[in-house]
């Protein structure tokens, strides 16, 4: 096996020299304490950390109600749900989330499955067996787990440049008029924290007579009167065909979906090898998930929502006040743009090390070359101390490792 075993070693060195090789942090939690965390280091001693990377955006993996619906469900009947959904792991549970989540996006039906990733991947790849012929436009800077359902399906695509309308008008005026058409584009992509077009291509979809598929991963309880996303809160989402969303980010809990009309869930939910074949979420993930969903919906959630884009609003103005390029959108997420993977990997390490500061460095392949990245994703539960050190020790590094100050990046 040693041929093989070179092989290996060599791809591996390949990472080591680029700067892009992957360290996981191992980190716990700690319950009523979030964002605050403890790292284990690989030789065994432990430091109090802040994690500024992470993707539970409002903190409600920690929220009483979720953990309340968790433990009861956990109680009623156990850990796992027993197997797929045609087979015993179908429950009251994951009715309910489905019911709440549909009821979330104003649409007839939902359906849940293991992550947002398998969700896109099994959806976009089973259109193909629905609508024979169809032609699927995607966003050059949609999900991988976009670009990986729409390659899986076959067939013909289009790929329009990025949040470009034009481009987009232009390949759909190419095709045929009467091939079925879907455009599939996201409303925040998560590394610039940009919001998608979504008027301007719900006005094409209806020209060129297109089905229309968003993901919302990134908006999902986050933005809109009841946290539906960016759709919502444009007044859009009855022009939607197709929703998908993640209950693993400000949901706090695990698990993808999509919401669309009965006739459309249906059509996935029996046709999608991703679906069909996978065991179904926990009950008590299901039920975690549902009291999140529901409890964002109130005004509870209208508290966090403001609350954190307050923050995000805060720490933004802050680090473009020391002329770090920041770059923003006007979104909740703040990248700020570095250019080397190396250097992108030391601020990352020393932030860590020297500060307590968790923040996972953003390399190529999530982002083109040379646009590495620190991507801070501040939380309601970020206070004013939290945000202090940060700054402070950004404006430490940045000035330590020489690295070029400029303008905030509009």
């Amino acid at each position: 096996m040693t041929r093989y075993d070179d092989d290996i070693d060599a791809s591996l060195q390949r990472l080591h020299d680029e700067g892009r090789y992957r360290t996981f942090i191992d980190i716990a939690r700690e319950r009523g304490q979030f964002p605050h965390a403890v790292w284990t280091r690989p030789d065994g001693t432990t430091k109090a950390i802040t994690v500024w990377c992470g993707n539970d955006y409002l903190g409600m993996g920690q929220h009483p109600e979720v953990l309340g619906a968790m433990h009861a469900a956990l109680d009623a009947t156990g850990a796992g749900s027993g197997g797929t959904r045609n087979i015993s792991g179908t429950t009251v549970w994951h009715k309910q989330l489905e019911a709440e989540l549909a009821d979330l996006h104003g649409k007839e039906a939902a359906l849940v499955f293991t992550s947002a990733y398998i969700a896109n991947d099994a959806t976009l790849s089973t259109l193909r067996t629905i609508f024979p012929g169809l032609i699927i436009y995607s966003d050059a800077l949609n999900h991988a787990s976009m670009i990986e359902g729409v390659r899986r399906g076959g067939g013909e695509k289009r790929i329009f440049r990025h949040n470009d309308v034009a481009h987009l008008r232009e390949l759909l005026a190419g095709d045929d008029p009467a091939a079925p058409k879907l455009i599939a584009f996201e409303s925040i992509y998560s590394m610039d924290g940009d919001f998608g077009p979504i008027r301007d291509i719900c006005d094409l979809a209806a020209e060129f007579d297109a089905l229309t598929y968003l993901d919302e991963v990134h908006a999902v309880g986050m933005y809109g009167p009841r946290g539906a996303g960016v759709a919502e809160r444009d007044g859009l989402m009855q022009r939607i065909d197709i929703i998908n969303g993640t209950l693993a980010k400000a949901y706090g809990v695990f698990g993808g979906y999509i919401a669309a009309s009965a006739r459309m869930v249906d059509a996935v939910r029996s046709y999608a090898p991703g679906f069909i074949f996978t065991t179904s979420l926990p009950p008590a993930v299901a039920a975690g998930a549902a009291a999140s969903v529901r409890f964002l919906k109130g005004v509870g959630g209208q508290a966090l929502r403001a609350q954190h884009q307050t923050q995000a609003r805060i720490l933004k103005t802050r680090l473009k006040a020391l002329g770090l390029p920041l770059i923003d959108h006007g979104s909740h997420i703040v990248p700020v743009h570095v250019g080397n993977p190396v250097h992108c990997k030391m601020l990352s390490d020393m932030l860590l090390e020297d500060h307590g500061i968790y923040v996972q460095p953003i390399n190529f392949p999530t982002v083109p070359r040379g646009t590495e990245r620190l991507r801070f994703t501040p939380s309601p539960v970020h206070g004013p101390d939290e945000i202090d050190r940060l700054v402070r020790a950004m404006d430490a590094l940045w000035a330590r490792c020489a690295l070029n100050r400029a303008e905030a990046v509009a």
